[in-house]
């Protein structure tokens, strides 16, 4: 088999695992863990899109995910800081 091979069924196995993992996984209620649970499926679709060498959808896709996970870790991280001052009042 061809590194390309490797790469495509690498990709998909990180791809069920992570979103299994993310949804069955371990039970925690924190947020943050949980959002990097994702981040095992996303560099799955990203080593997807290597084998398909869709450079264009690659890059849109790296560049979309940094931008989202920055924003949802600010957002979970202002919630928190919401329901401390909510429960200090």
């Amino acid at each position: 088999m061809e590194y390309i091979e490797y790469l495509l069924y690498l990709g998909y196995v990180l791809l069920i695992i992570g979103t299994i993992g993310a949804i069955v996984g371990p039970k925690s209620n924190d947020k943050l863990i949980r959002l990097l649970n994702t981040e095992v499926a996303t560099f799955g679709v990203c080593f997807i899109f290597l084998a398909y060498d869709e450079a264009l959808a690659l890059m849109t896709f790296i560049a979309v995910n940094a931008i989202l996970s920055l924003i949802l870790v600010r957002a979970i991280l202002q919630n928190e800081e919401y329901e401390k001052e909510s429960d200090i009042e």
